[in-house]
């Protein structure tokens, strides 16, 4: 495992299995190591446990107000869903991991309606119909799930991604910008008009919907300047 986190950002090249030693996974998450790459899918029988088929894996590192997040990403079996979290906190000035805060396994309404306070953005979406047949990235803000944010999603079904894309999350302050392989997606400016003034630091965390299988390298995250 070779990992660095300092006061410029944190880097994990996500490459083996014991490169997410110390994250924290929340419901059932299976990871293994592909082409130097790890590759992240539910061991839940999603027929049988519904939505608790679905997690969330967190950083384990906490963020400021103003940094560049950057990831490699390859949706390898759909259907499903891909989103990450970011300005992570508790609710009333908790930590996420606070032992007030009701406990969590992974099941979305615990994220998107409980005392999880955070920005989500779902960047694959085609887990149902509807979501594959007009294809958008959306940035939700929590909690309340208010839809603050939307733009087309170019990346292709998992039968066409034949390589990784490389996303690219900017949040600085109250501004947020999304990019895939350079080209922008998506901006947005929180005027605190829904869910209050704008979230500052916290924790960041992907999530999936089951069953999608995805792989994952390079992270990297770093302080604006």
């Amino acid at each position: 495992m070779i990992t660095t986190s300092n006061k410029q950002g944190y880097h994990n090249p996500l490459r083996s299995v014991a490169d997410l030693d110390g994250w924290i996974a929340e419901g059932p998450v299976a990871v293994t190591a592909v082409n130097d790459a790890v590759e992240l899918s539910s061991s839940a029988d999603e027929a049988r446990v519904g939505d608790h088929a679905h997690w969330t894996l967190w950083c384990p590192e906490i963020f400021g107000d103003r940094i560049r997040i950057g990831w490699e990403f390859q949706p390898v079996r759909e259907p499903g869903l891909a989103m990450i979290f970011f300005a992570a906190t508790g609710t009333s000035g908790r930590d996420l991991f606070d032992a007030s805060l009701p406990p969590r396994n992974g099941y979305y309404p615990q994220y998107h309606s409980g005392e999880v306070q955070a920005l989500h953005l779902s960047y694959l979406r085609h887990k149902q119909p509807d979501e594959r047949t007009f294809r958008t990235c959306n940035v939700r803000k929590s909690p309340g799930c208010h839809l603050v944010a939307q733009a087309a999603d170019p990346l292709p079904p998992a039968e066409d991604a034949q390589h990784f894309y490389r996303l690219e999350l900017i949040k600085d302050r109250a501004d947020v910008a999304f990019s895939i392989n350079d080209l922008p997606v998506l901006r947005w400016h929180d005027d605190g008009a829904r869910g209050g003034g704008h979230y500052g630091g916290g924790r960041i965390g992907f999530r999936q919907m089951s069953p999608l299988v995805a792989r994952y390298r390079s992270l990297d995250v770093r302080v604006l300047p």
